[in-house]
C-alpha cells in the first residue's frame, strides 16, 4: 500500500498523508489541511538516492537514514506540526530498523539548526558545500 491517511489529532482538521516508495528508497510524509499540503519530510533509506550518494555517513542502507526536504508552510508554524512530522518520521525509521537519523541544514539557517538541536540532532557528522551553501549535518540515535 503506497498511501495511507492518519489523523494528526482528534480535534484537528489536519491529516498526515504518507507516501511510501520503497523502490526509490525514500518515504515522504506531508501534513494536509483540507487536502492542501502544509508541510513535508522525506526519509532517505537507500544510499543510492542522489542526495546522499557516496556519503555513507549520512545514509548507509543498513542502520543510518537521512531526513531531508523538511518544510512547514509559514502560516502553520509554531503550532506543533514540525514536532508531529519529526516524531512520525523517527517512529517510521525506527520501525524499519534504523538506529541513526541524519539531517542537514544550511549553516546560515540558525533557526533551523536550533530546531534540529532541540529535537536531539546534536552529534555533528560532517559539513559540505552544496550549491554554494555550507551545509552542516547532524545525527541522532533513535
Amino acid at each position: 500500500e503506497l498511501e495511507k491517511l492518519f489523523e494528526v489529532t482528534d480535534k484537528s482538521p489536519l491529516k498526515l498523508i504518507v507516501r511510501v516508495a520503497a523502490y526509490y528508497g525514500f518515504r515522504r510524509s506531508e501534513l494536509l489541511d483540507n487536502e492542501d499540503p502544509i508541510g513535508q519530510v522525506t526519509i532517505l533509506f537507500s544510499p543510492n538516492c542522489s542526495a546522499v550518494k557516496n556519503r555513507p555517513e549520512l545514509c548507509n542502507g543498513t542502520d543510518t537514514a537521512n531526513m531531508n526536504a523538511f518544510r512547514i508552510e509559514k502560516k502553520y508554524e509554531n503550532q506543533g506540526h514540525i514536532s508531529k512530522l519529526v516524531k512520525m518520521a523517527e517512529e517510521f525509521a525506527r520501525s524499519k530498523g534504523i538506529k541513526f537519523l541524519t539531517i542537514g541544514s544550511e549553516a546560515k539557517e540558525s533557526r533551523n539548526l536550533a530546531i534540529y538541536l532541540h529535537f536531539g540532532y546534536t552529534e555533528f557528522v560532517t559539513s559540505m558545500i552544496e550549491d554554494n551553501d555550507l551545509i552542516l549535518y547532524y545525527k541522532k540515535t533513535l
